[in-house]
């Protein structure tokens, strides 16, 4: 039975580019979840004077177009600014690969919300948001939507973990429903204050395990 993706898809699933972690990395996403099928997390070096991406690495669970994804979007990436990335659409990647089966197409959506969030998150930190909205609570929800429950491998959010958001004055309280003494608890902790603290007008993120 032929396989339905295409040559370019495959030569990209059996040997990926780009593949691994920048430990040092200017910016960085993830997206998706293990536990629905498919996660992609995206890792940017970006000059400073330029905003040009010199380099971009990408780490994938999931099926081949989740990886024939991130392998492209990453080599369409290299090289181009900020700018110039940020208009990438899954629709070219898609074309750039040859075409994927449209039960597949989610797959060049994910690699490419990774890529735009990516960029998202360097802006951030370097003060390159051009349209400032005050964070609110639901701003909040939305970054604890990208934040891992790594028991079941399901966001906060959906597994009913975040039981109160405070925004007041720059400062940020997060209630999280488990125990001060949880296995997870500094790696939770640490996902939540890389999500929030990179907001311009947030101040301070407190977070607060709440479970007995």
């Amino acid at each position: 039975m032929p396989l339905p993706y295409s040559e370019l898809v495959m030569e990209h699933f059996r040997n990926p580019q780009n593949v691994g972690e920048i430990e040092d990395a200017d910016a960085k996403s993830v997206e998706g979840s293990p536990a629905c099928g498919d996660m992609v997390a995206i890792y940017l070096k970006v000059d400073e004077e330029t905003q040009v991406i010199t380099d971009v690495k990408f780490e994938s669970y999931g099926c081949a177009s989740n990886i024939a994804t991130g392998s492209i979007i990453t080599e369409m990436a290299k090289g181009k600014t900020l700018e110039e990335a940020k208009k990438i659409s899954w629709k070219e990647a898609s074309d750039e690969l040859g075409g994927l089966p449209p039960i597949k197409t989610h797959c060049s959506v994910l690699a490419v919300d990774g890529l735009r969030a990516a960029i998202e998150n360097y802006e951030e930190k370097h003060g390159l948001i051009k349209e400032r909205a005050p964070t609110t609570v639901e701003v909040v929800r939305k970054r604890l939507k990208r934040v891992m429950n790594p028991v079941v491998g399901l966001d906060l959010v959906r597994t009913n973990l975040v039981e109160d958001i405070q925004v007041d004055g720059g400062i940020v309280r997060v209630a999280i429903d488990l125990p001060e003494d949880h296995q997870f608890a500094n790696n939770i902790r640490e996902e939540i204050l890389e999500k929030i603290e990179s907001l311009w007008d947030v101040e301070e993120v407190v977070v607060e395990f709440v479970a007995a």
